[in-house]
């Protein structure tokens, strides 16, 4: 490949590359080919989901870090019909799929994630980017941990005005945490159409577990996504933080602003303000602000998010997570609420796939995981999910086993005597602002506060179902965001994956395990 050619050969450009395509492709419609394969009527594409793994692992490269796209197969690559979840990669994952996969002399790809694909330009760069530009809709973020947004920060440049706002799409914490302290003027620049912006990136702040004005019957909570895909978010926790103060509102900045003008009335206004903030509110303080009162240390949950994705037509679905942490050893336990929603739909046959990060081998304590998932916890998870998926497919049962009430005993290691346990690598501006006070009630578990770090929620006895049953049979389970090593050792991947095959075949699972590979394309 030649980089330096670089001029249009679609409809949208002149010369000679155009008249090769029409020639070599005289049944060329809609950028694939549309004549079956003796010439005759068009063959009708399957309603597949086609997940295209741009960026497959956890750091510490920056050019593989989490990056995923979803299709819809019908909609037979026409604008505005992928959708990004997460962004860690973005535009260095297409260029390598493209100079892996593709000739530049051919105007279709031939092979690869892309194949069918018309591409108006001959250079890997200019393909990519015309790719993000008009092939792909929303960007749905997970939560703006720079591994799952540094991408699209980066890229964000090139999006043109003219193809309208590119929209990305998050809970209400993830898009405060971007808006603050990505896109504010100082660690880049504000491209979004708010706070007088550039105008080329819009948010769309989603409802956790799904708009219910939205859809009916099994398609409650639903939002369109782009041609053929729908998608609901839920709310997961990656791992939890001790910390003072959370993100500052647009209030809280006006207060802060007009005390550091040093007007004595306005100090006075502002005080009384200060004061009358929620709790909510009053999380975090500007520091002129939290002179006016003693802050109160707390633990908070980290938010993360786990994406329902839908195809359309045929109804197959798949989730994908973004960081989470077991619901064993969380400050604010929520997978099971994901776990009570897949079921029903695994037992189905409709949802066929979950990618979910599994960052480290079973030699990391719990106290080393800072917000994520080894093969254990994982396999525990997979437990909840199997006895829901059993209750779903015998709705009439009288359960699976005993289950006893959650456990709030708290063992002496557990306690949090620093802030290294269970929390993130990074403190998440707009974290879920549910914050679990170190009171003696609160580290005690009784009713008059939640649960301190270290309690344990969930399961206590094993979930039990008939040897020849394995709920989660067909079930497709693929590995993201595992730590590559750099240091020379065994492959990660290749221990994790033993690691949780061994532990799924005890439990009598019946998922099957996966490690996708870069630049993979996965048909589901």
């Amino acid at each position: 490949m030649n980089p330096s050619r670089g001029k249009r050969a679609s409809g949208r450009g002149k010369g000679k590359g155009k008249a090769k395509a029409d020639i070599a492709n005289p049944e060329l419609e809609g950028g694939i080919l549309a004549a079956g394969p003796l010439g005759g009527a068009p063959e009708p594409e399957k309603e597949d989901l086609q997940v295209i793994v741009l960026g497959p692992t956890g750091g510490p490269r920056e050019d593989r870090v989490t990056g995923l796209l979803v299709r819809s197969t019908s909609t037979r690559w026409k604008p505005d019909t992928v959708v990004a979840v997460d962004a860690g990669t973005l535009l260095s994952g297409i260029i390598h799929i493209l100079e892996t996969h593709n000739d530049m002399d051919e105007m279709i790809v031939q092979t690869g994630p892309f194949t069918e694909m018309s591409l108006p330009f001959q250079t890997a760069p200019a393909n990519a980017a015309h790719i993000l530009r008009e092939m792909i809709g929303p960007i749905l973020v997970t939560h703006p941990h720079l591994d799952h947004f540094s991408g699209f920060a980066m890229n964000s440049p090139i999006l043109e005005a003219t193809n309208g706002p590119k929209t990305v799409a998050a809970l209400p914490s993830v898009i405060s945490a971007i808006k603050t302290h990505i896109f504010n003027e100082v660690i880049w620049p504000n491209l979004s159409d708010e706070d007088g912006g550039a105008g080329l990136i819009t948010y769309q702040r989603l409802h956790e577990g799904g708009n219910p004005r939205m859809g009916r019957e099994e398609m409650r909570g639903y939002t369109r996504a782009c041609e053929g895909l729908y998608y609901r978010c839920f709310s997961v926790s990656h791992g939890c933080t001790k910390r003072h103060y959370a993100p500052e509102t647009e209030m809280q900045r006006s207060i802060s602003n007009a005390m550091y003008m040093g007007d004595p009335f306005m100090m006075r206004s502002a005080s009384r303000a200060a004061l009358s903030l929620t709790q909510e509110e009053s999380g975090y303080m500007s520091p002129a602000i939290r002179r006016l009162s003693t802050p109160r240390e707390s633990w908070v949950s980290v938010e993360s998010s786990a994406f329902f994705i839908r195809e359309q037509q045929s109804g197959r679905e798949i989730i994908i997570f973004g960081d989470v942490e077991p619901d064993s050893i969380s400050v604010e336990p929520r997978n099971r609420r994901v776990w009570e929603a897949a079921a029903p739909r695994i037992a189905s046959g409709k949802l066929r796939a979950i990618f979910i990060e599994c960052s480290y081998t079973d030699d990391v304590e719990d106290e080393s995981l800072y917000g994520h998932l080894c093969p254990r916890h994982l396999i525990t998870e997979l437990k909840v999910l199997a006895t829901e998926v059993v209750k779903a497919k015998n709705p009439n049962s009288s359960g699976t086993g005993k289950r006893k009430r959650p456990s709030r005993e708290i063992p002496a290691e557990s306690q949090p005597t620093s802030p290294k346990t269970r929390r993130s690598q990074d403190v998440l501006p707009g974290a879920s602002m549910i914050a679990f006070t170190s009171t003696p009630e609160a580290m005690t578990g009784s009713p008059a506060g939640p649960a301190a770090p270290g309690a344990t929620s969930g399961l206590t006895e094993e979930p039990r179902w008939s040897p020849d049953e394995a709920p989660l049979t067909n079930l497709r389970v693929y590995l993201i965001h595992i730590k590559e090593d750099m240091e020379g050792g065994p492959c990660p991947s290749a221990i994790i994956l033993e690691q949780l095959r061994g532990q799924a075949q005890a439990a009598n699972l019946g998922c099957n395990f996966h490690v996708p590979e870069r630049g993979e394309s996965i048909r589901i």
